[in-house]
C-alpha cells in the first residue's frame, strides 16, 4: 500500500527530522497500522527504513520514525507501506506442580 509523505514532525520552533507525518488514504482504520515497517525509495536507489509509532490528529495521518532522517526532496512524494509482520500465536503457560 502506498502513502504520501506529509511533513515533518514539527512544533513552533523545533523540527524532529527523524519523524515524520504519513497519510495513507486508502487505509480506513489507522490504528491498525501501529508497528508496521515503511520505506522510502530515493531517485538514486537508496532504500530508508521506518516504523510507524503513533497516530498524528484525528484525520487518518501518522507518525513513523527513521533512524537517520529524510530529506526534504521525500515531502511530498510517496512511502511504501511493507507487509504486516506474521502474527504469532499465543504460548500456553504450563504449571508445575511441587
Amino acid at each position: 500500500m502506498k502513502g504520501i509523505i506529509l511533513s515533518y514532525r514539527r512544533g513552533r520552533r523545533t523540527v524532529n527530522h527523524n519523524q515524520m507525518i504519513l497519510e495513507f488514504p486508502d487505509e480506513k482504520i489507522p490504528a491498525s497500522l501501529i508497528g508496521r515497517k515503511v520505506m522510502w525509495k530515493s531517485t538514486s536507489g537508496k532504500e530508508l527504513h521506518g516504523k510507524i509509532i503513533a497516530l498524528h490528529g484525528r484525520k487518518g495521518a501518522v507518525r513513523a520514525s527513521f533512524s537517520k532522517g529524510l530529506p526534504g526532496q521525500a515531502l511530498g512524494e510517496k512511502i511504501l507501506l511493507l507487509e504486516a509482520p506474521a502474527k504469532k500465536a499465543p504460548t500456553k503457560k504450563v504449571k508445575k506442580d511441587l
